[in-house]
């Protein structure tokens, strides 16, 4: 016994048996839904052209342990003891950490001696 064949709205579409019938995607939209304005908050209705460019920050330059421990001559174990220790101020990225460029420079003055 055969399944009636469904027929579709398109004539031009073949209905073979076993696949499936293609199916309009979707809901019909009303005429009235596309013709409604746009909230003045919706991105849409933003003026056309350039945004707003905000001011430039000054740039903050990340420095990891083996690029400290290279500046500082010291070996990473010494840095990452630096860091635990709240001396030398980090970010935490992960596993690892990144050392702001600045703070190894007012660690150096900082720790800097004078011996005469």
């Amino acid at each position: 016994m055969t399944m009636p064949q469904r027929q579709h709205q398109h004539a031009a579409t073949v209905v073979r048996p076993g696949m499936p019938v293609p199916r309009p995607m979707g809901r019909p939209m009303p005429a009235a839904a596309m013709a409604r304005p746009v909230p003045a908050a919706h991105p849409a209705a933003m003026p056309v052209g350039r945004a707003a460019v905000p001011a430039p920050r000054a740039a903050v330059t990340f420095l990891t342990v083996a690029e400290v421990a290279s500046m500082m001559r010291v070996s990473k174990m010494t840095v990452y003891r630096l860091v635990h220790a709240g001396e030398l101020s980090a970010v935490r990225v992960g596993r690892s950490f990144r050392v702001p460029e600045r703070a190894v420079q007012d660690y150096l003055r900082d720790a800097y001696t004078d011996i005469a």
